[in-house]
């Protein structure tokens, strides 16, 4: 062989090697960057959200990075009110998340952990599954953060209904999501999903009443006078409840536990909780003997809800044996009200629950929930 063919033959395979390289750094750098971006959410979750820690070890395995993303980012997105001093500074912040949520649905998310591992779950998605099912986690994730925009100063529900359509918008959406990251697609299962997530918006609702009523902690400047306050003290309540009941938003703030008609109020909405999830059993027994729901969807219609797998009906009992882990958030919202009604629908003197881990292994284990 000629010297200089053989001299550009090994400079073309020391460039090809190289490339190989480069490009084996480049994985590394970026399976690194998940890495590092998984622990931050699961952080987040285990001091955060706790009972979305421990569903997380149930959800399937493919839709596991997707979770803990957006889970992250719901918990980020819930704290807002108490973090900001006013509403402005909130919405700032909602329109980050959503011009983040955009740019990483188009494969350039920013450098923050939870665009990093979500951008990750969606490109698997993708490969996986095509285009659709990443679409529609999209959609289900801005609506999420749309709403969330519109509660961020804390004002009472106007009534129960109301209370239900954020939850579904919410709550719900989150398990949309979930069950998009699967991917599944049933409106069967969007139909547990949707009572299950009013439950669970409705549940997180109570829970967070001894914090919202809780007076709010003051901003030292840097003499260490007082400048003002985090926030205002807040009770979400649906105001036509406490208007039947006699309750006061003022008699919660100064008197706690103590306000009349507090507990009444507190019944009657858990009451509607436990009605969700009364209904998602009843279904989820009809659907698992091959029976029809026995109940209407009333978002069945929606473009959203309109997957072409309800077609066949043969698929509804597979369907939900893959969607089960998912339907598992209806243990923590049931785990929660049985507590609240051992203290006498007390949110004050609710105790934490020693139980739930076992609570989810044995529903998951016996499909029950």
């Amino acid at each position: 062989m000629h010297p200089s063919r053989a001299f550009t033959l090994a400079c073309q395979l020391a460039s090809r090697r190289a490339l190989v390289s480069f490009r084996g750094l480049a994985t590394t750098a970026l399976d690194e960057d998940v890495a590092q971006a998984r622990k931050y959410c699961l952080d987040q979750l285990r001091h955060g959200d706790y009972e979305a820690y421990l569903i997380r070890h149930f959800i399937p395995h493919s839709a596991r990075d997707a979770y803990d993303a957006l889970r992250t980012l719901n918990l980020e997105l819930a704290r807002l009110p108490e973090s900001v001093s006013n509403p402005t500074i909130g919405r700032l912040r909602t329109q980050f998340w959503r011009d983040a949520v955009n740019s990483t649905f188009a494969g350039n998310p920013p450098r923050e952990p939870i665009s990093v591992l979500l951008q990750s779950a969606v490109g698997k998605l993708t490969a996986r599954a095509g285009s659709s099912s990443a679409a529609s986690l999209r959609f289900w994730l801005l609506r999420l953060i749309n709403t969330r925009e519109k509660h961020l100063e804390n004002k009472p529900f106007p009534s129960l209904a109301a209370l239900e359509d954020y939850s579904e918008n919410t709550y719900a959406s989150l398990m949309y999501m979930t069950l998009a990251a699967i991917p599944l697609q049933s409106v069967h299962v969007d139909h547990l999903a949707s009572h299950i997530g009013k439950a669970c918006g409705i549940v997180a609702t109570l829970r967070g009443i001894p914090v919202l009523a809780a007076p709010s902690q003051a901003i030292r400047g840097p003499s260490g006078t007082s400048v003002g306050n985090t926030r205002s003290p807040a009770l979400l309540l649906p105001l036509d409840i406490m208007a039947e009941v006699g309750l006061k938003e003022e008699d919660v703030f100064r008197r706690g536990p103590h306000a009349e008609g507090l507990q009444d109020a507190v019944f009657r909405v858990a009451t509607r909780a436990n009605d969700h999830l009364i209904t998602a059993r009843q279904m989820l027994r009809n659907l698992q003997s091959g029976k029809e729901p026995g109940h209407e969807y009333e978002h069945q219609d929606e473009p959203e809800h309109a997957h072409l797998s309800t077609v066949h009906g043969d698929d509804t009992e597979w369907d939900v044996q893959r969607g089960f882990r998912v339907l598992l958030e209806a243990v923590a919202a049931g785990d929660y009200l049985q507590r609240l009604e051992a203290a006498n629908f007390d949110p004050f003197r609710v105790k934490r629950s020693w139980k739930l881990p076992w609570k989810l292994w044995s529903a998951h284990r016996h499909y029950e929930i």
